[in-house]
């Protein structure tokens, strides 16, 4: 393809997870590979052998044990530490070659190639991302990022486009359109879906030649914005930098139902700090800290209790010790001794820059001896591993963490799981 002018592309890592444990696993290529959510509960990735078995998303573990041990389908426990530094290794080999990028999740970025032979430079990064990392990768180019998705989609289940598709000519997008289901299109939920078809809007290229009025009554503002992305009209450009969060949460269910205090502590206290570490990495602080816990759902027999309670702080704030207070203090409030937990988090909000909070008058926190504190801890985590340098009530025992008992090894963030190579 040859173009004078920019072109928006999404690269989109191919069943990442999956991909993730074939890396350091290489007799698992073109078996069936399947990863499991948090204790080990649901389907959420699955390799191309383990969709051709008829493995669903989301289908739970239990109910597939048989299935998996017939079919020798290799099962993982979610190794999140390990994705997500692979996905920084896909991410920093992408960026010295595009003009712009735009990380939009874990497995996908919105980039731009400015001018002639993008498709040239997009199949030669598709081949260097996967020589570098080993992930492999689909690329969809078009003239939005809208298009760009659909072409993506395109990339992955058209094997004989090797991975990379453009949609450039009006030709090639009506056909792309027509082909897409309407609740296939980013940005079209279920509710907008079932609305759309119920008005005989079942394809992408017919919501692209609805009336615009319509699309504003019905879809609103976002509605329109979507309609004229399909029809090519930039509405959305690649931000290379990310908006600031305006919530961050950190909630887990149990591996173990919990019912004491002590034990609510040591999980809240650790979401606690994961929160507050969150923030500083994107320079923000927070005023206010919810906390929920919750029952299980599944057990009726059981006192079902859901509850909630946010703590306001005086003064914005990133520190580990602020923070946790708030969180345990909101704990201790809405703790009852007569229930079973199953799950809690915690969620920091009314987030600002930290170059931008405003003092109290009657604060008695010495914020420059701690936010030195807090960058000295960091470091040591970063360096030697989480939560090497932690709070008390964060505890060590943690018989509430996460059931991940086919844990694979995170071979490229832990010194003692790295891969020994015998000559």
């Amino acid at each position: 393809m040859s173009c004078e002018k920019s072109i928006i592309a999404l690269v989109d890592c191919n069943n990442f997870f999956a991909s993730c444990e074939r890396v350091f696993r290489p007799n698992l290529v073109s078996k069936p590979v399947v990863v499991l959510s948090n204790n080990d509960g649901c389907v959420i990735a699955r390799s191309n052998e383990a969709k051709a078995l008829g493995i669903k998303m989301g289908a739970p573990a239990f109910k597939n044990e048989k299935l998996f041990e017939r079919n020798g389908v290799n099962v993982f426990s979610s190794n999140f530490a390990l994705y997500g530094d692979m996905s920084k290794r896909v991410m920093d080999t992408i960026r010295p070659e595009v003009d712009d990028m735009e990380v939009y999740s874990i497995d996908e970025a919105f980039l731009v190639f400015e001018g002639p032979a993008a498709e040239e430079r997009a199949r030669a990064l598709r081949v260097k991302v996967e020589q570098w990392t080993g992930i492999p990768v689909s690329i969809g180019l078009a003239p939005t990022k809208t298009l760009a998705k659909i072409a993506t989609r395109i990339a992955k289940k058209m094997p004989e486009m090797n991975g990379v598709f453009v949609l450039s000519s009006p030709a090639d997008i009506a056909r792309a359109l027509q082909r897409c289901p309407v609740e296939d299109i980013w940005g079209v939920g279920s509710r907008s879906a079932s609305k759309l078809q119920s008005y005989g809007i079942t394809n992408a290229l017919k919501l692209s030649l609805a009336d615009s009025g319509w699309v504003r009554r019905n879809l609103s503002v976002t509605g329109v914005r979507l309609q004229k992305e399909l029809q090519g009209t930039v509405c959305s450009t690649v931000n290379d930098h990310a908006p600031r969060k305006k919530n961050i949460r950190t909630a887990r269910s149990f591996g173990k139902e919990v019912t004491s205090l002590a034990g609510l502590k040591e999980s809240v206290g650790t979401f606690a700090v994961n929160c507050a570490r969150k923030l500083r990495r994107e320079g923000s602080c927070c005023s206010a800290v919810t906390v929920f816990v919750n029952t299980n759902p599944f057990k009726p027999q059981a006192t079902q209790y859901n509850a909630a309670r946010t703590i306001k702080l005086e003064v914005p704030t990133n520190d580990n010790l602020e923070i946790v207070d708030a969180a345990i203090r909101a704990l201790r409030e809405i703790y009852r001794a007569d229930c079973t937990y199953k799950k809690a988090g915690v969620l920091v909000g009314d987030i600002v820059p930290s170059e931008q909070v405003q003092l109290g008058l009657f604060d008695s926190v010495d914020r420059t001896k701690r936010g030195t504190l807090m960058k000295s801890v960091d470091s040591i985590n970063d360096k030697m591993g989480r939560d090497k340098v932690r709070l008390a009530v964060q505890g060590f025992d943690r018989k509430w963490r996460l059931r991940q008992e086919r844990l694979s090894p995170c071979y490229t963030t832990r010194f003692s799981e790295i891969l020994t190579v015998r000559v």
